[in-house]
């Protein structure tokens, strides 16, 4: 069995979803589709939800009324009956009228936020779903919020997600297409809650792990993971093979095709995970699995909003313990540190968050003295085949970068990853100088 995602822009017009429709069937394997909302869709109901809050019911309601009829648009174009027309209507007018009873709640609570922007992945499954029922698909909505729950600290339970799904998937053994919605889950509450932003990947993982899947897609507009920022860089291209470890690191540190948690879920269990392009179905993407070329450079990706902070041990030589000090501050503050580097009296450590960090900093103080932080750097990645057998792979790196001032260096904590500090208005230089240094001919 296979899950394949599609995206806000891969269902974000009729004919997109008629054509995930084609591709879907094209084969006679069995699928789990998970959909994201409509593009766009998420962001006004956000809106939405600020105007709520903000007790301007005229706005909400305007806001509600635009995006209703670009739905019911939707709904005209995507069709081809009147009976179609008429279940997509039904879903519409039932899932709008729960969208604007929300308007009267007051005070309008994160609770009644979630449960808005929920509306999203319940708007486009369903739609999906009575198009394929139109087609005669043989298909099933399966709801996430029967299967897929977050804990006390918003992580999922993919034990619990195993085990509903195990209960529940061999009632549609007859059917080829299940369908069901991404991003969304329920809270150890019950309440509707989230995966965050760009969960609905992490939504396909999370179901292929539990399922032990034969394959995960994730399909995008995109022709797979490239070696290098297109916005930025010119001449990239699609990398065709990855790590789990590889793909991780490029996630995490700015590729902004896979959603940062998307390959836990399906490392833990082996499941490979294809990138795939809905504009461009006949181009092979990127495979995602256990082993992958010996390519020595695979990609390149950078990560913006980064703070650098620079720690000195008051204590000098031989300061042990200190290390553990300084991680249980950003451990009681559940800031997460990005990169480090260390010598025997000094530590310099990267965070994306500075929500708390003069409560960090002040605590630091009691024990070691901080240099002023250095603001808007950026985190340049670079993956590929860097085991200790591979010689030169420093040296080309530094080359490329001759001409860019580096603040930090993080190189041989894993064999996948080599990271480079620099500040953010040397971005755009360092990507195209590593891109024309590795991958030129």
């Amino acid at each position: 069995m296979h899950v394949w995602k599609f995206g806000g822009t891969s269902v974000g017009k009729p004919e997109r979803m008629q054509s995930i429709r084609t591709l879907i069937t094209e084969d006679n394997t069995r699928k789990i589709v998970v959909l994201s909302a409509l593009s766009g869709s998420t962001n006004t109901l956000l809106a939405i939800g600020e105007a709520i809050k903000a007790n301007d019911d005229i706005e909400a309601n305007a806001k509600i009324d635009s995006l209703k009829a670009h739905y019911d648009g939707f709904i005209s174009e995507l069709y081809n009956t009147p009976e179609g027309k008429a279940a997509g209507q039904q879903v519409v007018d039932k899932e709008f009228s729960f969208i604007r009873s929300l308007t009267s709640i007051k005070p309008f609570t994160l609770k009644q936020e979630k449960e808005l922007v929920a509306e999203g992945e319940l708007l486009s499954t369903q739609i999906f779903h009575a198009y394929l029922v139109e087609e005669g698909v043989p298909s099933t909505l399966l709801p996430a919020l029967e299967f897929m729950r977050i804990d006390a600290d918003n992580e999922p339970e993919i034990q619990y997600t195993q085990e509903k799904l195990a209960e529940m998937l061999p009632q549609y053994d007859n059917k080829q297409i299940v369908v069901t919605q991404g991003f969304i889950c329920r809270n150890p509450r019950g309440e509707v809650d989230n995966l965050k932003r760009g969960g609905s990947d992490y939504t396909a993982s999370l179901i292929g792990g539990a399922i032990r899947a034969d394959e995960i897609q994730i399909w995008t507009d995109i022709d797979g993971m490239h070696n290098n920022d297109p916005r930025i860089v010119k001449n990239t291209f699609p990398v065709r093979e990855l790590t789990f470890d590889e793909a991780a690191e490029l996630a995490y540190f700015g590729a902004k095709i896979l959603h940062p948690s998307t390959i836990t879920p399906a490392r833990m269990f082996g499941v490979p995970v294809r990138l795939k392009n809905t504009m461009d179905p006949s181009a092979p993407g990127t495979l995602i699995a256990d082993r992958t070329s010996d390519q020595v450079f695979k990609a390149i990706a950078a990560k913006d909003g980064i703070t650098a902070l620079y720690i000195h041990s008051t204590r000098m030589l031989n300061a042990y313990g200190f290390l553990r000090r300084i991680f249980e501050i950003f451990e009681k503050y559940k800031t997460p540190v990005d990169m480090l580097a260390t010598s025997e009296v000094s530590v310099s450590v990267t965070v994306d968050n500075i929500d708390r960090i003069k409560e960090i900093s002040d605590e630091l103080s009691t024990f070691c003295s901080l240099e002023e932080p250095d603001y808007d750097q950026t985190i340049i990645c670079i993956v590929g085949n860097f085991s200790a057998d591979n010689e030169g792979v420093a040296v080309r790196v530094f080359n490329a970068m001759k001409n860019i001032p580096i603040r930090m260096i993080s190189y041989g904590g894993t064999e996948s990853n080599l990271s480079l500090l620099v500040h953010s208005r040397y971005k755009a230089e360092a990507l195209n100088a590593l891109n024309e240094g590795l991958f030129s001919a």
